[in-house]
């Protein structure tokens, strides 16, 4: 079914041209605005009197790690094969899947086209484009290796895509045991308990105290659930509102770097995000201070970002970073050595990339054994709570035996 476009376009005299034509896709209309050897600026479905620019606007999903390996090996491959920065920024607007990743290139590319630096472009989008990629890519036009930046930039947003893959499966079996838990003791609670020791009370028969107790609980949650939702709703509201905060976030933080089931994982975590990035900022010329400050921001734990202050303060005094880092209890004394090795050796890019690799692998291993206890412990607390109700549920039938 054909669908109306409105478009905007620099023809070619060199002038912006806008007008609408109607097309069966967006590639169609492209096609048809090359054809005329004129370049695309804006292109958006009419729909309903609204484009579709706005609705895509507001639903669209923010971009993600995904996203940017895209966008930055297919910006790589272009400029690495001798395409013009402009040109090949054009061609990811048109291919960009994602509707505000595609709508900041198209903005980026026209202010590139105006004669800012790209980075200085994308600074105005520091959602959707993270400081790390923002100083990469100031960093490699300023020593004219952009393209080989964005190359790394691909493989690091890759590596840490890969990490967060190994976070979120380790979540999955927690998460469905807890709400398989939920689900059980609810439907214990709110249909079973109530028609089983019905029969008792009817019979007159006085119930056992843990009997009555569990018998409250159901009655509670079955006449007043509204008023559980409100307070588990209000909990959770509090949480997020209150670790949006600074200090919310580092407490937050804090208890997850010493929690003693999850204490390892997140340092792993946080080494490995530290170390990687340090790496690819100081291969590609980054002063060792902004290195220092960005790569704790990517970590995005207020704990070594406070912690990271100190050290780059104390790096003007002449300091080593080993030294430096090993005052920090968050990274293990490995990283420290290993630190330690690359100054001396003069080979420390190599070394943070071997040593978060090295934490890569591990945190694998970490949050395996982290499943592998998290499962006995659910089955045995959602053991005993069920257990807890069908006893409560039986010794009705114990006394009235005992009874007769």
């Amino acid at each position: 079914m054909a669908k109306f476009y409105n478009y905007k376009v620099i023809g070619v005299d060199g002038e912006i041209h806008e007008g609408v034509h109607e097309a069966d896709s967006r590639i169609e209309i492209l096609n048809f605005i090359r054809s005329k050897g004129q370049k695309p600026i804006k292109v958006e479905e009419v729909h309903q009197g609204r484009s579709l620019d706005l609705s895509q606007t507001v639903f669209s999903r923010q971009p993600n790690t995904k996203d940017l390996i895209v966008f930055t090996r297919q910006l790589y491959t272009m400029l690495n094969a001798g395409m013009p920065l402009i040109s090949g920024l054009e061609v990811l607007v048109d291919q960009s899947e994602n509707h505000k990743l595609r709508k900041a290139t198209e903005n980026i590319t026209n202010d590139v086209k105006k004669g800012s630096m790209l980075s200085e472009a994308m600074e105005k989008y520091p959602k959707i484009f993270p400081i790390l990629l923002r100083n990469m890519i100031q960093a490699g036009e300023m020593t004219g290796n952009l393209d080989s930046v964005l190359n790394k930039m691909a493989t690091h947003f890759d590596k840490e895509a890969k990490i967060n893959a190994k976070i979120k499966r380790a979540l999955i079996y927690p998460t469905v045991l807890i709400l398989l838990a939920i689900a059980a003791v609810t439907f214990l609670l709110t249909y079973v308990l109530p028609v089983v020791i019905g029969m008792f009370e009817n019979s007159g028969a006085t119930l056992p105290l843990i009997t009555r107790i569990v018998l409250a609980i159901s009655h509670s949650i079955r006449d007043n659930w509204y008023i559980y939702l409100l307070v588990i709703g209000t909990v959770i509201f509090s949480y997020r509102v209150f670790v949006n905060t600074k200090r919310g976030k580092k407490v937050k933080d804090t208890i997850f770097l010493h929690f003693p089931i999850i204490r390892k994982p997140m340092q792993k975590i946080v080494t490995s995000r530290f170390t990687r990035t340090l790496s690819t900022l100081l291969s590609s010329g980054i002063p060792i201070l902004s290195a220092l400050k960005t790569s704790a921001l990517v970590t995005n734990n207020l704990v070594l970002i406070d912690e990271i202050e100190g050290v780059a303060e104390n790096i003007k005094k002449g300091d080593s970073l080993s030294k430096l880092l090993g005052n920090i209890d968050l990274f293990p004394k490995m990283t420290v050595s290993m630190i330690s090795i690359g100054e001396e050796s003069g080979a420390i890019e190599e070394m943070l990339e071997k040593t978060a690799d090295y934490y890569d692998d591990e945190l694998e291993s970490s949050l395996e054994k982290l499943v592998a206890l998290i499962e006995p412990i659910g089955i045995l607390v959602m053991g005993l709570i069920i257990g807890f109700i069908i006893i409560a549920m039986m010794l009705p039938m114990f006394e009235m035996y005992k009874t007769l």
